[in-house]
């Protein structure tokens, strides 16, 4: 299928591994020239052709400072934004609200809420012109907050109407914004060995491989496995194409069949 993005200009946040990189590689793939950021600039994200900028998004001059730089890669034009990085391993599993001190819910709320805000700020006038697409990755854990640590899902929900409430201000002015949101996902937060799934699989007094067996059907996921992170850039890729034209202000869940409710 031809997503008709041959041509158009993309920034990818998080871009290093995961589900950035995968869609980096996937943008890549069709005709999208790519600025990836990440904290680090890994070889896998070196290898996909797409110009590199390293920075730590969840500092706040960093978001502006990426957009100047890609901005002047890719001829002062942007069509797409993809705001990916985020992360929630820096609270213990099973913590209690009063266990996580102001610190930590400071530091996930910079890299999962603010990151976004800030880089689209700074990328708006471009996309204005460009009349293009923003897509934010969220989580399931946004609806469902008692099973990640609690910062990481209310700064995600506060991210689902970040995008909801610039939606209805963006669109009429050309410019599209949607929310994907993956439950689990195979990616090195649950399989590294230094990572939250290794994390959660001591909490539960198992191996992390035993854990990552075992989770999918623990929640209820009707696949039986975790989410790949191609299956999340599949979506990601398909929202920023022209055959999402009339997609605007949406939440894609992911899940596998977690949520059970209408």
């Amino acid at each position: 299928m031809d997503l008709k993005l041959e041509g158009k200009t993309a920034i990818v946040t998080g871009a290093s591994k995961g589900m950035g990189l995968a869609t980096v590689r996937a943008l890549v793939g069709e005709g999208v020239t790519v600025v990836g950021a990440s904290r680090t600039v890994t070889p896998e994200l070196a290898e996909t052709g797409a110009y590199t900028v390293a920075a730590d998004l969840s500092a706040p001059d960093a978001p502006s400072r990426v957009v100047s730089e890609a901005l002047a890669r890719l001829g002062g034009t942007l069509d797409l934004l993809v705001n990916n990085v985020g992360g929630g391993d820096s609270v213990p599993p099973g913590a209690g609200f009063l266990d996580v001190d102001e610190a930590s819910w400071q530091s996930t709320f910079e890299l999962n809420l603010f990151a976004a805000v800030r880089i689209t700020r700074a990328a708006l006038p471009a996309l204005l012109q460009a009349r293009g697409a923003i897509i934010n990755v969220s989580s399931d854990a946004a609806s469902r907050p008692a099973t990640a640590p609690l910062p990481y899902a209310v700064a995600k929900a506060a991210l689902n109407a970040f995008g909801k409430g610039i939606s209805e201000e963006l669109g009429p002015q050309g410019v599209r914004v949607n929310t994907v949101s993956p439950a689990a996902t195979r990616t090195a937060l649950w399989e590294g060995e230094q990572s939250f799934g290794a994390n959660v699989a001591a909490a539960m007094g198992m191996s992390q491989r035993q854990m990552i067996e075992a989770m999918p059907a623990q929640m209820g996921m009707l696949t039986g496995r975790f989410i790949e992170p191609e299956e999340i850039a599949d979506a990601i890729v398909y929202l920023a194409s022209p055959l999402a034209s009339s997609v605007h202000g949406a939440n894609w869940v992911i899940d596998a069949g977690v949520s059970k409710t209408v």
